[in-house]
């Protein structure tokens, strides 16, 4: 795959706790990036019982002023799969809101940081935090670049579905004014609510790529710390996501290539 963003329209609707359960579960070493301008959670959630010396986004950003971003990514990184290492690694997010402006002069490099990880090594997936879309400092390099853009969502009433039409009108507003196809663009619904599937398409214009149940047991445990239960529901959904996220990309890449082909010819 490639780099994966998730972002939410407003609230919280459980964007950090699928994308460290999608990191938790999937087959292919994936890299949790923590690119909320609002502030990382894991080293004060799920980490919190360990002691973890400062690392994470902000001091990648500060290496990538002095272009050494390759040599001090390793050092900044928390693997949370000891038999295994580099299996699911962590990039722990910024600390205070207040330290988002300094990230956003790198974002543009970090970004192709990030998508060159596919294709270095075994190949590492970036699934990407990137918290609420209504934030004047959202990392919006990255989900340019992103190929995948999964919005999650709890349909519960029209009252938490109403705000996803404009996020997703922002969304296509901004990759088409830079170029990108809005066709990264996905929906992952967590819990039921008061619309069917095939409604809440017809509604928002988007596919659903995902359904994940509430399992507020492991949400917990996720969010705050705690021991995991032998094979959960929620990770065992998010597992689910990965063949459909591949397949996506695939689709997609395929499509945006044989398009490039077709201009190609016609400028001939």
């Amino acid at each position: 795959m490639a780099v994966i963003a998730m972002v939410s329209a407003k609230g919280s609707p459980g964007v950090s706790t699928l994308a460290l359960a999608c990191t938790l579960s999937w087959s292919r070493p994936t890299l949790l990036a923590e690119c909320d301008p609002a502030g990382g959670d894991i080293l004060a959630g799920y980490l919190s019982g360990l002691e973890i010396p400062p690392r994470g986004l902000l001091p990648l950003a500060v290496a990538d002023l002095r272009g050494r971003v390759r040599e001090e990514f390793p050092s900044q990184l928390i693997d949370l799969d000891s038999g295994n290492p580099g299996r699911r690694l962590v990039l722990p997010g910024i600390t205070d809101p207040v330290q988002a402006g300094t990230l956003r002069p790198t974002w543009e490099r970090l970004t192709s940081f990030f998508a060159d990880l596919e294709y270095q090594g075994r190949g590492v997936d970036v699934i990407a935090d990137c918290g609420r879309l209504t934030t004047s400092t959202a990392p919006w390099p990255l989900l340019h670049r992103a190929d995948l853009i999964l919005l999650v969502l709890r349909p519960l009433t029209l009252r938490t579905i109403s705000p996803v039409l404009p996020a997703i009108a922002h969304l296509r507003r901004e990759l088409t004014e830079h170029g990108r196809d809005p066709s990264a663009i996905a929906l992952v619904t967590i819990g039921e609510g008061a619309y069917a599937s095939r409604d809440l398409e017809q509604r928002l214009q988007l596919p659903i790529l995902a359904s994940v149940p509430d399992d507020p047991r492991t949400a917990t445990v996720l969010s705050d710390g705690g021991r995991l239960r032998r094979n959960p529901e929620l990770l065992r959904a998010a597992a689910s996501i990965e063949p459909v996220a591949s397949r996506a990309i695939a689709a997609r890449r395929a499509r945006l290539s044989a398009t490039a082909s077709q201009s190609e010819v016609s400028r001939a």
